[in-house]
């Protein structure tokens, strides 16, 4: 997801190729953790889970997380090709797309599973009657479409680019003077660092603000485990990405003053917190299973109804299945139903 298409030459490139090596080894770990997890969390909260506002949030989510894990193996396979890229144009353009879109849809679920966390503390009453599943879906689809608006320079410039004999997917050029095209790169970071960092950390701090302030003044006696798994969530994303972001200003900067220092802080740094941000796309599942014991009963009661799906005779699939699904109540995600369409 970095926005040039080549890098400096390291002076230590046995210690760079190690970093690259251990970056597949995270980039491996995350794809079979994320898509089995979320694929998981998907299942749970898609086909086994009332639908509440909540399970929404989360079911999108896991979504993002699952098809932005899914689409990993083209970017370990090109790691293990020291960024050759063998896979055409199209694939180069849908694999970048679908990364950031994916990144921004994170992030925009975030800032909105904050705010209805503080409007359903702050406006109780108007929470339980206006805060409806069906208007959740709705949110959800304009939040999903902002993110693809917002990656879509990234299936425009990005393009398989011819470097020396050897194909790379870059931005492509195509009618760009060199000094456009590095005007281009530098929007397009900063845009991303403030519209899928700055500005929803900022959403997001401001909502648990009001949600501490309203709970220290009505000195509210209840459960803050759902509080806490929300809070969890967003700072395990934040502190993932907040390397990544940073780097990423730190290239622009090298890209300015050449600067031998920043290129080998970059050059290192990069494959690190490449793969701590991508690492992010597998954890979620492990915080809801730590840290919510709903949610773990489930995630085991469904793992097991796969597995023996998986192997049942024909004739008894259906029995299996009705009567698993006896055992299995519906709670939500992180309140019960209850909780669900009042103050969290």
């Amino acid at each position: 997801m970095s926005d040039n298409g080549t890098a400096s030459e390291p002076e230590h490139g046995s210690a760079l190729h190690g970093l690259h090596v251990l970056s597949m080894v995270v980039y491996s770990l995350t794809f079979l953790l994320g898509t089995t997890g979320n694929g998981l969390v998907i299942w749970i909260t898609g086909f086994k889970m009332k639908k509440t506002v909540n399970t929404v949030w989360f079911l999108n989510l896991a979504i993002a997380d699952f098809v932005f894990t899914a689409f990993l193996p083209f970017t370990i396979t090109t790691n293990a090709l020291r960024f050759r890229w063998v896979f055409g144009g199209f694939v180069c353009k849908l694999n970048t797309g679908v990364l950031v879109t994916t990144m921004y849809g994170s992030v925009f679920l975030l800032a909105a599973i904050s705010l209805d966390r503080c409007v359903s503390v702050v406006a109780a009453v108007w929470a339980h009657n206006f805060r409806t599943v069906r208007k959740a879906y709705l949110a959800c689809f304009l939040l999903w479409t902002a993110a693809l608006l917002m990656s879509s320079p990234y299936f425009a410039f990005r393009d398989a680019v011819e470097y020396h004999n050897v194909t790379y997917c870059a931005f492509r050029r195509h009618n760009y003077s060199p000094e456009a095209l590095s005007s281009t790169l530098k929007t397009l970071t900063l845009v991303r660092f403030l519209f899928a960092f700055v500005f929803p950390f900022l959403v997001i701090v401001s909502c648990y603000a009001l949600i501490a302030q309203r709970y220290r003044a009505t000195q509210r006696q209840r459960s803050y485990k759902p509080l806490r798994i929300v809070v969890a969530v967003v700072l395990t994303f934040f502190v993932c990405w907040l390397p990544f972001h940073l780097l990423q200003l730190v290239e622009l900067r090298a890209h300015v003053t050449d600067d031998s220092f920043l290129w080998m802080l970059v050059d290192f740094g990069m494959p690190i917190a490449t793969g701590l941000a991508f690492f992010n796309s597998c954890m979620n599942p492990i915080l809801y299973v730590c840290m919510c014991q709903d949610f773990r009963e489930k995630f085991r009661k469904s793992f097991l109804l796969v597995i023996e799906s998986a192997f049942v005779e024909e004739g008894t699939l259906y029995t299996l299945s009705a009567s698993r699904r006896s055992t299995v109540q519906m709670e939500s995600l992180v309140n019960g139903n209850k909780q669900d369409s009042t103050a969290g």
